[in-house]
């Protein structure tokens, strides 16, 4: 393995865990925006949205970074 390539997969990991956070704490808000009622739906909505945007780039992450295990 080469420098480059060392770097790329630990910027990945940690683009990854940075993502993870995020959508943890995305889902810490739409739980209590859940709890609560709502009187902006759009931010349910868009913070839900960005949610699954999220997931997707997580799981695309990981498939670099371990393409074998989904294969």
């Amino acid at each position: 393995m080469n420098d480059g390539s060392f770097e790329d997969v630990t910027s990945l990991r940690l683009r990854l865990e940075e993502l993870r956070v995020e959508h943890r704490d995305l889902d810490d808000a739409i739980a209590r925006l859940d709890d609560n009622p709502v009187e902006d739906e759009l931010l349910l909505r868009r913070l839900k949205k960005r949610k699954l945007a999220l997931k997707d780039r997580i799981v695309a992450i990981e498939h670099l970074l371990d393409p074998d295990e989904y294969a």
